[in-house]
């Protein structure tokens, strides 16, 4: 397995090097956010290794910037910070798994092996469809430039939808993944829902499967329809 370490602290880089070759990886040591950047991209990874504290860019830049060129190995943050923000910061940014220093080494190996077990899984951080976008970190959604305002459940369903382009989602689909167990089967509120979605995003954004339920077009809706939103 080929790991990559964006270590700037000599020492730290050593040691992280020594100790993954003995546990069996092939590595790869950047010593700068830029390097590791286009070492990342560049190369194959099963896995990477991060420091935020680097001297010309965070890591939690680095890892959007990664993300957004379609890198999907998984990162592990390395990091001195231990508040809650940082760490939902560095996760919302598209990494995978968090590790404050100091750390013990073999935990650090336990969850780099965990997070190189699930493989580089497409998940980009902004879901984009046709001209819908949904920034799930900052729960904001756009059609083309126009930001859309949703109520939390019209969202959530949204997400759902978003998650799945192009698959048809049954009533029970979309009942599992956005309502509790306590949920009503036999109210008629997933079709009052995907109504009020089809008013905010254009009533062709949502196409009725019939006798299966609904799926969400791949297509740019204002490039085939003209459609302004209004239902």
């Amino acid at each position: 397995m080929r790991v990559l370490v964006v270590e700037d602290e000599s020492g730290m880089a050593a040691v992280l090097r020594r100790g993954l070759t003995e546990e069996g990886f092939a590595v790869d040591v950047a010593g700068t956010a830029q390097d590791g950047a286009w070492l990342a991209v560049e190369n194959d990874y099963d896995g990477i290794v991060l420091d935020v504290m680097l001297p010309d860019m965070d890591g939690f830049a680095v890892v959007s910037r990664l993300r957004a060129a379609r890198c999907w190995a998984p990162v592990l943050l390395l990091t001195a910070r231990d508040s809650v923000d940082d760490r939902v910061r560095g996760l919302d940014a598209g990494a995978d798994d968090y590790l404050t220093k100091p750390f013990a080494f073999a935990e650090l190996v336990a969850r780099l092996r965990a997070l190189i077990r699930r493989g580089a899984v497409e998940r980009p951080t902004v879901l984009t469809v046709g001209d819908i976008t949904l920034d799930p970190a900052r729960r904001m959604v756009w059609r083309g430039a126009d930001e859309v305002v949703l109520t939390a459940k019209e969202y959530a369903v949204l997400e759902c939808f978003m998650r799945r382009p192009g698959r048809v989602l049954s009533r029970t689909d979309l009942i599992e993944h956005v309502w509790d167990v306590t949920f009503d089967a036999d109210s008629n509120l997933v079709e009052v829902y995907v109504g009020q979605l089809r008013k905010k995003v254009g009533r062709h954004a949502l196409e009725t499967v019939r006798g299966m339920g609904y799926r969400l077009r791949e297509t740019r809706l204002r490039e085939m329809y003209g459609d302004d939103g209004a239902d």
